[in-house]
């Protein structure tokens, strides 16, 4: 059984900006595709890999880059977070964001994976997994990832045109962290990856 490495894109990719910018998801659409259409690192099946030609995304929208507020959660307690087999990685919450789409309230907490956050250059890695109303619609049913670094001050940037699958969405033989119920978006985010049609 392989393990999810949620974070392959983290050290390439995740950044906090303070603005949107539409080059930046431009070139994460490209390293994903990239890496997907690698054999020697694509989480697809042989079949899967053999025919593959592009992932596909929602619509790049500058709607989806939101500043949300963070709330630092102080004395939280590691948790056993579950997965789609008996691997139970430990995270810890390491705050709330609170922003608004649509003229809708959200809320998301965000984590640190506490063994990766011991490893060199992933101690200020963070992970934002989610639900919302295009999950098992247009988007993959389990829900989507962020990768996020720590950011300065109250207000934090997410760039939900950088959602991405868990491996578990291509191939079932992966381990990947179920999104906790607390991070169900009731609001539609037409960003990001969407559902792969197998």
């Amino acid at each position: 059984m392989k393990k999810v490495f949620f974070l392959f894109l983290l050290t390439q990719l995740a950044f906090s900006q303070q603005q949107f910018e539409r080059d930046s998801v431009i070139q994460f659409q490209k390293n994903m595709n990239e890496h997907y259409a690698d054999s020697a690192k694509s989480p697809l099946k042989k079949k899967d890999v053999a025919v593959f030609q592009s992932l596909d995304f929602f619509p790049i929208n500058e709607k989806y880059f939101v500043k949300a507020t963070f709330k630092r959660t102080k004395k939280e307690k590691p948790f056993e977070m579950k997965t789609t087999t008996s691997r139970r990685p430990l995270y810890v919450k390491y705050g709330e964001l609170h922003f608004e789409i649509d003229g809708i309230n959200c809320q998301l907490n965000v984590y640190q994976n506490v063994e990766f956050s011991k490893k060199p250059g992933y101690k200020n890695s963070l992970f934002l997994p989610f639900t919302d109303l295009t999950s098992g619609i247009e988007s993959y049913g389990g829900g989507r990832y962020i990768d996020l670094k720590i950011q300065e001050g109250k207000i934090w940037t997410i760039d939900f045109n950088q959602a991405y699958n868990p491996y578990c969405a291509y191939n079932e033989k992966y381990s990947c962290p179920i999104v906790p119920e607390e991070n169900d978006l009731k609001v539609e985010i037409k960003a990001g990856v969407k559902a792969f049609k197998k």
